[in-house]
């Protein structure tokens, strides 16, 4: 298999304008050419008249090129910035409440928490809340470990948001 038909994990980032439709028509030229969305975030930047999105998809070299082409003709993207091979800050928010928790369940999840980075936000008599704020890849892995552990548990991920790194240092 030639690597430009290889599936990876593609992250791109555009400055929009910031008006109505505008998330709708990004959204849907996805969908309209059967373009994987894996993750959509956006947001204002310090101008209101301008919004930050965020997006990540899995595809191959060729359609990933075509993907940005087809977003830079559009009138309300002001830029495209190609994440994929740059050195970037980037971290989604993750919540996980787990129920019908024991003592003994909630002090290993007190140290779940602590182990990795995570807040306990909310705690009733017999659940917990965690809220994480890391990378996606470490929340995969403390989503795979709960759900191991636990079997009453509701998850909500937000979609990763990323920045250009200053120094070198990776996602």
């Amino acid at each position: 298999m030639s690597n430009n038909t290889v599936m990876k994990k593609r992250w791109i980032s555009l400055y929009v304008e910031n008006q109505v439709g505008v998330l709708s028509k990004i959204s849907g030229l996805f969908s309209g050419k059967s373009y994987n969305l894996d993750s959509l975030t956006v947001g204002t930047t310090a101008d209101a008249s301008v919004s930050r999105m965020t997006i990540a998809t899995f595809s191959d070299d060729e359609t990933f090129e075509q993907i940005k082409k087809q977003l830079n003709r559009m009138v309300e993207v002001i830029k495209v910035i190609d994440f994929t091979d740059i050195f970037v800050r980037m971290k989604e928010i993750l919540y996980i409440k787990v129920m019908n928790c024991s003592m003994e369940d909630k002090t290993e999840l007190f140290q779940i928490a602590e182990t990795f980075k995570a807040k306990v936000i909310d705690y009733g008599k017999d659940s917990l809340l965690l809220e994480f704020v890391q990378t996606a890849t470490k929340n995969d892995a403390v989503i795979a470990l709960i759900k191991g552990e636990y079997k009453a548990i509701e998850v909500v991920r937000g979609g990763s948001v990323g920045i250009e790194s200053i120094s070198m240092m990776e996602r």
